[in-house]
């Protein structure tokens, strides 16, 4: 799915913590599966994992894995 990317403003803010995201080591995230809506932006890692784990948005993505399954080596 093609997608456009544009440098955020000098003075965007972490979505988490409010800080200014080019203060720090900015991450820019896009949810892909809901029609590539705008960038949410993190000042970094520790922030978007944070926003992550407090959003619980987590649960419900992983597969289940069992290596009984047919072609487990």
């Amino acid at each position: 799915m093609p997608t456009t990317a544009a440098t955020p403003d000098a003075n965007e803010e972490c979505t988490y913590c409010g800080s200014r995201i080019f203060d720090h080591d900015p991450i820019c995230v896009r949810d892909c599966t809901d029609d590539c809506g705008s960038p949410t932006h993190f000042c970094h890692y520790a922030c978007l994992s944070a926003h992550i784990e407090e959003n619980d948005l987590t649960a419900g993505d992983a597969c289940e894995w069992s290596p009984d399954e047919p072609g487990c080596s």
